[in-house]
């Protein structure tokens, strides 16, 4: 019932457009039903020979007016129902899109982006079938045959109409025992299609990952069973319609059979004209259709009604992460953090991620997070952002509970890279600049400068107007990296994260990086997460997180002061690096050799 009432609510913006089509619907029905009366007329007129040349002109002359009437009135109702159905179908879609826009990072974890693609198209397509050729089928079925039953009865006969009514009674009550059958058929194909549409999505998107792991033939196999499954689901759907339509054709013949025998009596005895005769016969035809156009709307209400229902369960997720009455307008921010006894547990999880967490983070400060992965470094920054909920008065910014801080106001005070480095399939300038107002050119090229891509860029045949591939697959990790970091520095924001964003960059590349963040950050707040020691080791206050506590907050002289997990992560790296080194030494020693001919 709410699904219905969900789909109305769209229908109602469009009300005029439906009334103007289905009365345009209603004056074309109308006019149908004087063409085999004109038929009649003339076979009467030609038979008994009471009609001359003028009169048969006459009638010819209005079947022409009828025929331009239901040709005009066919484009109307065309226009108006199909335009509306078109109309609700691009609403519903962009209100998904916004919707989905709102959700929780918490709710694309859980559901499928294959099926939700699935919803975009599929079940939309099923929704504007169902409010367009669907309601025309009803209405116009409806009206047709009430209006030819009762000039079958009147200008025909009422014994030969009743006769043939018998097995369209019969269709009738089929077609409803019918909806019934198909409905869950139709939900349980959409399932089967949105699953399908997953694995797809799904493997095109990891095929590096298939190739490098040789699995494309046991990737092929999971593909088949998925495609079977689609192919079953709609199986289980034609073997439906493959037994009902044959039935259909079989009664509708019995309806037309007992037409040409009784009415063929009728006729013969004189109890009807040549001429109602010929007439009936083309009223039973025009029947027919309205016998059919039932069928057809039964099956696309039954699956129309299944797609609303799977789209209005998305609407019915409310967004977990919201403005509410709290939410307050505020300046910009400073920068300015306090974590105050921060706890989050993740949903799903027995134990928190994030546990008492306590800091104070002044305005213009460089806060380094370091720990091993899976400690709630993302985590944290995430909460930063407001992607997740937290409990009042444990994250303030500028002494603002994040909580009453408009969500559009917070995340454009804050610059971010995270750590999948996403890209558009789009040029490079405009993925540098897809967080600013304005594409300024000079701008563009002083982020990228500042992130050291510049001259990656300008090296590529298009320069900026170089198109990535999706999700940026095009470019190396390292050229990812810093487009990312180039977007950020762009938005020049008073808060800056970066998650790991230096991971895939050289020794060197990052020392320059993290130069220009000094010069370009002074008086902004800075957060970098590492698992490098040398790229946070200069920062004003770093934190070490150990199983989702704070439990090492300090500079790094006072942090290696301590002799605690910081210290003991360090000297682990400077043994790492002493032995590579010592590794590169050995290797080049042996190339040298190699080319003098002598072995060591």
């Amino acid at each position: 019932m709410k699904s219905f009432q969900f789909i109305l609510s769209y229908i109602k913006r469009h009300r005029f457009q439906y009334a103007a089509g289905i009365l345009t619907l209603f004056i074309v029905d109308f006019a149908n039903l004087y063409i085999p009366k004109a038929t009649g007329t003339i076979t009467d007129g030609l038979t008994d020979h009471t009609l001359d040349w003028n009169g048969i002109l006459l009638c010819l002359g209005w079947i022409f007016f009828l025929g331009l009437t239901l040709a005009v009135g066919r484009f109307l109702w065309r226009y108006f129902l199909f335009g509306a159905a078109r109309s609700i179908e691009m609403e519903i879609r962009n209100d998904m899109f916004a919707h989905l826009e709102e959700m929780s990072v918490e709710y694309f974890n859980e559901h499928k982006t294959g099926d939700l693609m699935t919803r975009f198209t599929s079940d939309l397509n099923a929704v504007r079938m169902a409010i367009g050729p669907a309601v025309i089928s009803v209405f116009d079925a409806t009206v047709m045959t009430v209006m030819v039953i009762f000039q079958m009865m009147y200008y025909v006969d009422v014994k030969l109409t009743l006769m043939t009514l018998v097995p369209m009674a019969v269709i009738c009550i089929g077609e409803l025992y019918y909806g019934k059958l198909v409905h869950p058929r139709y939900r349980a194909r959409q399932e089967a299609v949105s699953d399908l549409t997953d694995f797809v999505q799904e493997s095109f998107s990891g095929v590096r990952v298939i190739k490098a792991f040789v699995q494309e033939r046991r990737q092929l196999g999971k593909f088949a069973q998925a495609n079977q499954n689609a192919m079953d689901k709609n199986l289980s759907v034609v073997r439906l319609n493959a037994v009902v339509i044959p039935l259909l054709d079989v009664i509708i013949g019995m309806s037309t059979l007992i037409t040409l025998v009784f009415g063929g009596y009728l006729a013969l005895t004189g109890q009807i004209t040549l001429g109602r005769f010929v007439a009936f016969n083309q009223y039973i035809n025009m029947l027919v259709w309205p016998m059919l156009a039932c069928g057809d709307a039964i099956n696309m209400f039954s699956q129309g009604g299944a797609s609303i229902r799977r789209i209005h369960e998305v609407f019915l997720e409310p967004p977990e992460i919201h403005d509410t009455e709290k939410t307050q307008a505020t300046p910009d921010l400073t920068g300015q953090i306090t974590l105050s006894h921060l706890t989050f547990l993740h949903k799903g999880m027995t134990e928190p991620t994030l546990k008492d967490i306590n800091l104070e983070v002044p305005a213009g400060t460089t806060l380094a997070i370091v720990g091993r992965t899976g400690n709630g470094k993302s985590t944290l920054v995430n909460l930063l952002l407001h992607l997740y909920n937290t409990k009042p008065g444990m994250i303030l910014l500028d002494g603002r509970d994040i909580n009453t801080i408009p969500l559009q106001t917070l995340r454009e005070n804050i610059a971010y890279v995270p750590q999948d480095n996403f890209l558009f399939s789009d040029t490079l300038k405009s993925n540098i600049a897809f967080g600013a107002e304005e594409e300024d050119m000079d701008q563009i090229v002083r982020a990228s400068q500042a992130a050291c891509i510049h001259e990656n860029i300008i090296a590529f045949p298009d320069g900026y107007e170089t198109i990535v591939g999706e999700r940026g697959v095009t470019l190396s990790g390292g050229q990812k990296q810093r487009s990312s970091i180039a977007r950020a520095l762009l938005k020049d924001a008073p808060i800056l994260i970066l998650d790991d964003a230096l991971s895939a960059v050289d020794t060197d590349t990052e020392e320059h990086i993290l130069h220009n963040l000094k010069q370009n950050r002074a008086g902004k707040t800075t957060i970098l997460i590492a698992h490098r020691i040398s790229t946070i080791q200069n920062a004003d206050v770093i934190m070490v997180l150990e199983d989702g506590e704070a439990r090492e907050v300090g500079n790094h002289s006072q942090l290696m002061a301590l002799g605690g997990i910081y210290k003991d992560m360090f000297e682990k790296q400077q043994l790492e690096a002493a032995i590579g080194e010592q590794r590169a030494a050995l290797q080049k020693d042996i190339d040298n050799h190699g080319k003098g001919g002598q072995m060591p």
